[in-house]
C-alpha cells in the first residue's frame, strides 16, 4: 500500500479526533538543577481540558540554530500515579528517567502526562468512593471513545501532537530537530506519533510494541492504547515502522520480554531493514535486541541516546 493510502486508511480506523484549540500555555516557577532547569507547564489539549508537563531546559549557551528538542513519553506498568514525574527523574524507577538524562545531553525536553496517569487520573473523591479506580478509568476512557467513533490511541495522538506544538513553539528550540523517546506505553506512542506527525525527525521506542498478530496468537493483553479498531484489516505494526523511512527510528526489545513475543519483534526488524534499504537509507533504522526482559538498561539507553545525537544534533 502506498504511503498516502496507508495514512488515510489508518486515519479512517483511528476515527474522530478531538477539536484543536489554542494551547494558552502557562509556565510555573523554575527550579535550577545541575546542568538544567525544570519548570511545570500546563496547556490546553481540548476545550476545558488541560495537560501538564515538566519542561526540562539545558543550561548554558544554546547552539546557533537552537536546542534540539525531544518529547519524553512515560510508561504504563499499571503505575497510574506516575507519569511525567518518572521521565523527569522526580519519582519512580531511575531506569526510566530518560527525559532528564536526554536533557543533560543538551536537549530541550517536554515530559507530559498521558490521559489516565498522574495528574490526569480520576479525582481523589472518585477513587476514595470506589466508584472508579485507575484501571476502570482507563477502560472507561477507551470504551466511551469507541461509542463516539474513536479510540484511546486517537486521543493520545491528539494530545501528544499538542505537546509537539508546545515544544516547537518554545524560544531557543530548533524546530527542524524534533524527536521522541519512550518506554513500554511510551515506546508505543513514540511509534504512533512518528507515524502521525511528520515533524518528528527521529524516534526511539524501548520495548514498546511487537506484531499485533503475535499478541492475539499468544493471548497477551495490553493497555487499551494498543487497540485501534480494524487495524489488522489494513496492516500490522511492521508496516508503520517501514513507512517511517527516511526518518530515523530505533527500536529496542528484550529477548525474554513476556509482553512482546520476540519472533514478532524479529519479523518487524527484518521487514523494516528491508524497507529502509529499499529507500536507500539503511543507516536510519536501528534495532537493539538484548538478553533481558521488559526494561531499558543503561547500556541500551546509551546506544539509544547516541542514536538521537546522530540524527538530531
Amino acid at each position: 500500500m502506498e504511503t498516502m493510502a496507508l495514512r488515510q486508511a489508518l486515519l479512517n480506523r483511528l476515527g474522530h479526533f478531538p477539536q484543536r484549540v489554542p494551547l494558552h500555555p502557562t509556565v510555573g516557577s523554575r527550579t535550577d538543577e545541575e546542568a538544567y532547569t525544570r519548570a511545570l507547564v500546563t496547556y490546553n489539549v481540548e476545550a476545558g481540558e488541560r495537560d501538564s508537563a515538566w519542561l526540562l531546559m539545558p543550561q548554558g549557551t544554546p547552539p546557533p540554530d537552537g536546542w534540539p528538542a525531544v518529547l519524553a513519553i512515560h510508561q504504563h506498568d499499571n503505575h497510574y500515579d506516575l507519569g511525567k514525574a518518572e521521565t523527569a527523574g522526580l519519582a519512580g524507577d531511575a531506569m526510566y528517567a530518560y527525559g532528564q538524562e536526554v536533557c543533560r545531553r543538551g536537549y530541550m525536553v517536554l515530559c507530559p502526562d498521558l490521559l489516565c496517569f498522574e495528574e490526569r487520573r480520576p479525582t481523589r473523591k472518585v477513587r476514595q468512593a470506589n466508584v472508579m479506580d485507575d484501571a476502570d478509568y482507563e477502560r472507561f476512557e477507551f470504551t466511551k471513545r469507541l461509542l463516539a467513533g474513536s479510540c484511546l490511541q486517537t486521543k493520545y495522538l491528539h494530545d501528544l501532537t499538542c505537546a509537539v506544538d508546545l515544544l516547537a513553539s518554545l524560544p531557543g528550540v530548533n524546530r527542524e530537530r524534533l524527536g521522541v523517546i519512550g518506554h513500554s506505553l511510551g515506546g508505543l506512542e513514540a511509534l504512533w506519533l512518528a507515524s502521525y506527525d511528520a515533524r518528528i525527525t527521529a524516534a526511539v521506542s524501548s520495548c514498546g510494541f511487537g506484531l499485533l498478530r503475535t499478541l492475539v496468537r499468544d493471548g497477551i493483553n495490553h493497555g487499551f492504547a494498543m487497540y485501534v479498531p480494524g487495524i489488522l484489516e489494513i496492516c500490522d505494526l511492521d508496516v508503520l515502522v517501514g513507512a517511517l523511512a527516511p526518518r530515523a527510528f530505533l527500536l529496542t526489545a528484550g529477548e525474554t520480554d513476556p509482553l512482546f513475543p520476540i519472533d514478532g519483534v524479529r519479523s518487524i526488524v527484518e521487514k523494516a531493514q528491508h524497507h529502509y534499504t529499499q529507500e536507500g537509507v539503511p543507516e536510519r533504522f536501528q534495532s537493539i535486541l538484548f538478553p533481558a526482559g521488559h526494561s531499558f538498561p543503561d547500556d541500551v539507553k546509551a546506544e539509544a541516546y547516541g542514536f538521537l545525537d546522530r540524527w538530531l544534533t
